[in-house]
């Protein structure tokens, strides 16, 4: 590990307000907020990447560094597993000012327990037919 001290951070936007300093807004607030699920997958790629270069020894350091539970860090990087037209997919979910989205980190945990990336297809599937987004 190269700094025990690496902090995981989030790009935030500038904007320039009339005729005062730059005020700092998140890229949720400018667009709407992204799904939960794509927040976590986008943390869980962030953390495999961290990882690879070795900047984190592993997800336990990771947990330690991110001020969560081993247990929870074992749920983020679940989502790791899904096949990458899934993980796409989930990435590319369109922002939202006004609604919940339908489909929840857990539903999508479940899909990621399918070892075979056929068998996570098929689960997707059905997850976004019952959920209307198919």
């Amino acid at each position: 590990m190269t700094n025990t001290s690496t902090q995981i951070q989030f790009s935030l936007h500038t904007t320039r307000r009339g005729g005062g300093g730059d005020t700092v807004e998140a890229p949720s607030s400018i667009r709407g907020r992204l799904p939960r699920v794509t927040q976590v997958l986008a943390l869980a790629i962030q953390f495999q990447d961290m990882i690879q270069r070795s900047e984190a020894r592993d997800y336990a350091d990771l947990a330690r560094l991110g001020c969560i539970t081993r247990e929870r860090m074992s749920q983020i990087m679940e989502l790791i597993w899904l096949a990458p037209d899934i993980q796409q997919e989930i990435l590319e979910f369109p922002t939202s000012k006004t609604w919940r989205f339908p489909i929840s980190e857990v539903a999508v945990r479940r899909v990621a327990e399918h070892l075979v990336w056929e068998d996570q297809r098929e689960a997707w599937c059905n997850l976004k037919q019952n959920n209307h987004l198919a």
